[in-house]
């Protein structure tokens, strides 16, 4: 390892030369404080930026160890380190001027959810701190201005590490209010699996977002109010008494008129599996982590899944037990991801029927009256959500605007009015005993002609299964040139082979997807073997995750990888056309 003065003799040295000579500074280098590393050099000022990081033993940067005795208080205190390092950093980018991307200081920017980050991470026994970030190396065309760049490393950067992270620059309780929120939040998620709880939303809540673009709280907004019948009182530890709404395992339905938020509730469960920093105004929104989100996705790549559970006989014979297309409808898409939900071990099923394909969600009365039941393949969601439940313990939120028919098979109804949710279960059961004595001279749902009838015997048996094998990719070896893109939150390119991720809805960062494509490409170089299935190559993957993290892709680290959870892992293989 190279001395600090080492680096600004080697700057004086290549100073006006082209720009190549920067490869030189390559390397780690002490400092008085910190280690800093070059790890990769751009080619030119208007190439992507080069990569640096900085090390900082834990007995210097001094934090606590009770702000990172957990892993839920390490990641909570990693992604605050991130957003005061980074705010400095910002503060400074662009100082030192020059060609292209001359003077960038960047970092991660995390939004409102707390993700374990290769920005900024904490080693969990020593407290040393790694911080991993971008700078443009300063140049005039394609000239060397190597003043600027020790301006940066011996002057801006020195400034923004010392007031970002370490222990004495900070505000303490702040740091500890932090450590205490995420224990707060891992407390609620140990509560719902005793209580036997899918998700809970604290009082005081507020769940509508600032805009389309900004996932930042609205202001004045209604505040979250719980109904009395689904209202309790958690004791949090650090001395706080919460009270919120608990939904109970079960079929859940959310109805009410347009505009009334229902979409909004569901949005919020649909986050609530990541937790979220204070003033979010979700941070006591918390979902099963395993829950996952699902709607209709016309086009997708299906291969191998057993969708027979809700679909069969098809006209063209095809087998619909291990069935694949590179062109799924909107039904046989939902179909599948149903399937594949289960596959990836989630408990909870979150659904919109906005976003849902109606024949697969529900065949109405007379509809089957014109159509027999003979002449349909799709048997509906609506005939599967119980036994679903009662046999497999797989619980449905579902979101319910112009159908009534899954009243019959919800345990917990609640209608948002104005934003607040009310339980109108009794009231509802009893408009549906009422609407079957009008229309069929019954008193009871139960014992009306039952036109949606279950199809039961369909879960007999084991649970469906997809039967995918991973096989090594061709081109994805470790001695190939592998180009990889991200497009936003919406799909990754793997030498130019695209992944549709658009609607895995529960990708909220672009960094996640980042993650996905290197988590393709190294199952592809290192278990995918032809013989491992895709869930034992996925349960190996994230076990990996768990014990390495980041590490698992060498020391080169890229600045912005964020961990996404394992469901999404699932997603991108079950998509993947290869």
């Amino acid at each position: 390892m190279k001395q600090s003065n080492e680096l600004r003799e080697l700057l004086k040295r290549i100073d006006h030369k082209g720009y190549p000579a920067y490869k030189d500074t390559r390397g780690e280098y002490q400092f008085p404080d910190y280690i800093l590393s070059i790890d990769h050099v751009q080619g030119d000022p208007f190439a992507a930026p080069s990569s640096v990081s900085v090390r900082i033993d834990g007995r210097k940067a001094r934090f606590p160890e009770a702000l990172y005795d957990t892993p839920w208080k390490r990641i909570a205190l990693q992604d605050e380190l991130l957003r005061q390092f980074g705010k400095h950093l910002e503060h400074y980018s662009f100082q030192v001027k020059g060609s292209g991307k001359s003077g960038l200081l960047s970092v991660s920017r995390p939004g409102q959810e707390i993700l374990d980050r290769s920005g900024c991470q904490m080693d969990p026994k020593t407290g040393m701190i790694t911080c991993r970030f971008e700078i443009g190396f300063p140049a005039s065309g394609r000239t060397i201005q190597a003043f600027g760049l020790e301006k940066i490393l011996f002057q801006l950067l020195p400034d923004c590490i010392r007031k970002g992270l370490f222990y004495a620059s900070l505000n303490g309780k702040q740091l500890q209010d932090i450590a205490d929120l995420a224990d707060q939040q891992q407390f609620i998620r140990d509560e719902l699996k005793k209580r036997d709880l899918v998700a809970f939303v604290a009082d005081g809540s507020i769940l509508p977002r600032e805009s389309g673009i900004s996932n930042r709280p609205m202001k004045d907004a209604f505040p979250f109010v719980s109904p009395a019948s689904l209202a309790l009182t958690l004791e949090l530890p650090h001395g706080k008494v919460l009270t919120g709404m608990g939904i109970p395992k079960g079929i859940t339905l959310i109805v009410g008129g347009g505009y009334h938020g229902k979409s909004t509730l569901l949005k919020a469960l649909e986050t609530g599996v990541y937790n979220h920093i204070s003033g979010d105004g979700r941070e006591f929104v918390l979902t099963d982590e395993s829950a996952m989100k699902l709607r209709a996705e016309d086009g997708r790549s299906v291969t191998q899944v057993d969708i027979s559970m809700f679909i069969g006989n098809l006209p063209n014979g095809k087998d619909t037990a291990s069935f694949s297309t590179p062109d799924a409808s909107g039904s046989t898409s939902q179909a599948a991801a149903v399937i594949e939900s289960m596959e990836a071990g989630s408990q909870v099923l979150l659904m919109d029927e906005d976003t849902s394909a109606t024949n697969f969600m529900i065949r109405d009365e007379l509809m089957q009256r014109v159509v027999h039941k003979n002449a349909e393949p799709i048997t509906p969601f609506i005939d599967q959500i119980r036994p679903l439940y009662e046999k497999y313990g797989l619980s449905t939120i579902l979101v319910a605007g112009s159908s009534g028919s899954f009243f019959t098979k919800a345990d917990v109804i609640l209608q948002m009015k104005n934003y607040e949710p009310m339980d109108i279960t009794e009231f509802a059961r009893e408009e549906t005993r009422q609407y079957f004595h009008d229309i069929h001279g019954v008193m009871s749902a139960d014992s009306a002609p039952d036109t949606n009838a279950a199809s039961t015997d369909t879960l007999t048996g084991s649970k469906p299964k997809c039967h995918r094998i991973l096989k090594p990719q061709k081109g994805l070896g470790k001695n190939d040139r592998i180009k990889i893109h991200t497009l936003g939150c919406e799909e990754i390119s793997i030498n130019h082979d695209a992944i549709d991720l658009r609607c895995v809805e529960q990708l909220v960062d672009p960094e996640q997807l980042n993650t996905l494509a290197r988590l393709y490409v190294y199952a592809s170089q290192n278990l995918m073997d032809g013989h491992k299935t895709l869930r034992e190559v996925v349960e190996q993957l994230s076990a990996q995750l768990s014990q390495q993290s980041f590490a698992i892709f060498g020391r080169d680290l890229s600045s912005s990888l964020a961990l996404p959870r394992k469901e999404e892992i699932f997603a991108m293989f079950y998509r993947s056309r290869k």
